[in-house]
């Protein structure tokens, strides 16, 4: 379990959490919810004790048992002796390193079977034994079949993941941990509809407590019983489920709004009175001095509103005139070594079209993205770039912003000349305040996205190449994200998994992986975006 009480957390002088108090008790499964940027991952670091060198923090958090946790970037080479998925997901349990002990051991004891190397090995086996090191293959099996990852993709170089298989990678080795206790942010990103339907299902029936951040409404309608609401620094709790949650908030925000406007019309009542009997005689002077003690018992008992979060609205500038073909991919294929992940793709896109890259995770849609944009050079084929172009980027892992400069930083070199244009328009996309000076590894996975797509603005791209940009934006956003879009006058190649993203987006076109199938688009060709 785990307990937080009187915390104070704050980032650049701007306060995350003022005052904080939970519980997530045995069985308890907790969702922590609020806007892009409120701070609930900086809040889960905190938990954890691995908080950045710039968040302060003061408060109690106290966590009985052992903790599973799943952060929003993975750990670059994994976490196991060896740079492999199989490693990595034997570390969950400290498998790893005692397998190669045991190894080390049995090579030791063939040389010298002493009374010594063989209690070593005895001792050693049995610890092996009881962590479950003889069944760790089958449960590594099933748990990569639920989360849709190929059990091949245990074997190989974690480097040569996609997004995709490595997110699927971290969720198996954080199940098969088997904590009292786990921590859960965006688990289900880069997640096709079965694999997210069979993680909330293990996640209902999971013994231990569970504590997610996650901004896929379904998986907290069906996995959890309480909702931590991270708003403006306060920390409310709620009991029930996603649904139940937003119709308390809705209740409550609307109890409080009445009770201050009573309180406020009573204030103006009795201060007008007051101020009626001043200046008068003295008993009415000592009745306006007792009137005005009751505004200020009054005022000092308000009942306090949240302001109502507002509607997310961006924009993109309308964009100049592309050629005709804007994009034409010719005989492209992409190889990492022996393994091939792309053959020969060829497909033309013309201005204005919208085309969606479909295929599960691995079939090579960010490798074929990051050759479009010319981030990566293909191994064989070509991209042809048409004329009149100017192509922006939207990458997977965000590494199109550079983490050594701030967001304010990230803008320079673009259109906008003054600093004045660049918050204006980084505060369009909801950075505003301290949040744009602070450095992009500090901000929240939602914040990063933000900064993404204001730098996409700040480019005035005719032709937008969009990985996966809707991951880790709360449901206002990705909607705000979509309807941008939908408006946009310019030329899009974009994957993504979010299907009502795609709804909105309108495709034209698609284009399927692995069979490199280009196509016009269908209305069944959306059942495939969750699907894949």
């Amino acid at each position: 379990m785990i307990v937080g009480s009187s915390l104070h957390i704050e980032i650049g002088g701007r306060v995350l959490v003022e005052d904080g108090s939970f519980v997530v008790g045995p069985g308890d499964k907790a969702g922590l919810v609020g806007r892009n940027g409120a701070g609930k991952s900086t809040f889960l670091s905190v938990l954890l004790g691995t908080p950045a060198s710039v968040v302060a923090h003061r408060g109690n958090v106290r966590i009985t048992g052992t903790v599973g946790h799943l952060p929003q970037v993975p750990e670059p080479g994994g976490c196991g002796l060896e740079p492999i998925g199989f490693s990595h997901v034997l570390s969950g349990r400290g498998l790893d390193v005692l397998d190669d002990a045991l190894g080390k051991a049995r090579t030791q004891m063939a040389k010298d079977p002493s009374t010594e190397n063989i209690t070593l090995f005895t001792d050693l086996e049995e610890q092996f034994r009881s962590l479950g090191g003889y069944e760790a293959e089958s449960v590594m099996a099933r748990l990569a079949a639920g989360v849709g990852l190929r059990e091949e993709s245990l074997l190989e170089d974690i480097e040569a993941l996609s997004g995709g298989q490595r997110r699927r990678l971290d969720l198996v080795r954080v199940l098969f941990q088997q904590p009292d206790l786990l921590v859960l942010d965006e688990p289900t990103n880069h997640l096709d509809i079965g694999a997210k339907r069979w993680l909330m299902d293990e996640l209902a029936r999971y013994p231990g407590a569970l504590l997610v951040i996650s901004h896929d409404l379904e998986l907290l309608d069906r996995s959890i019983t309480k909702v931590l609401h991270l708003a403006g620094g306060r920390l409310t709790e709620y009991k029930g489920t996603y649904t139940s949650y937003r119709a308390q908030l809705a209740a409550d925000q609307e109890r409080r709004e009445r009770a201050a406007a009573l309180e406020g019309r009573e204030i103006k009542r009795l201060s007008t009175l007051a101020d009626s009997m001043r200046g008068s005689t003295s008993r009415r002077a000592r009745v306006a001095k007792s009137l005005d003690r009751r505004v200020a018992r009054l005022e000092g008992s308000r009942t306090e509103v949240t302001a109502r979060e507002r509607a997310t609205t961006f924009r993109l500038p309308v964009p100049r005139r592309s050629g005709e073909t804007p994009l034409d991919v010719r005989d492209l294929a992409v190889s990492y070594g022996d393994h091939v992940v792309l053959r020969d793709v060829r497909f033309a896109v013309r201005r204005g079209d919208r085309v969606v890259v479909v295929g599960r995770n691995g079939a090579g849609k960010s490798s074929l993205l990051r050759c479009l944009a010319g981030v990566q050079a293909p191994t064989g084929g070509q991209v042809a770039v048409g004329a009149n172009v100017s192509l922006g980027y939207f990458a997977q892992e965000h590494e199109q912003i550079d983490p050594e400069r701030s967001a304010l930083a990230n803008l320079e070199g673009s259109v906008l000349a003054t600093d004045a244009e660049r918050r204006a328009l980084l505060g369009s996309f909801g950075l505003r305040g301290e949040a744009i000076e602070q450095l992009p590894g500090t901000l929240s996975g939602g914040e990063r996205a933000k900064l993404g797509l204001a730098m996409l603005a700040a480019g005035q791209a005719n032709v937008l190449v969009l990985d996966e940009p809707t991951n880790n934006l709360d449901p206002p956003s990705v909607l705000a994200v979509g309807a941008m879009l939908a408006s946009w006058p310019g030329t899009i190649v974009a994957v993504s998994h979010d299907r009502a993203f795609v709804e909105a987006l309108a495709p034209t076109h698609r284009l399927h992986l692995p069979d490199e199938h280009f196509s016009h688009w269908r209305d069944e060709d959306l059942e495939d975006v969750a699907l894949r």
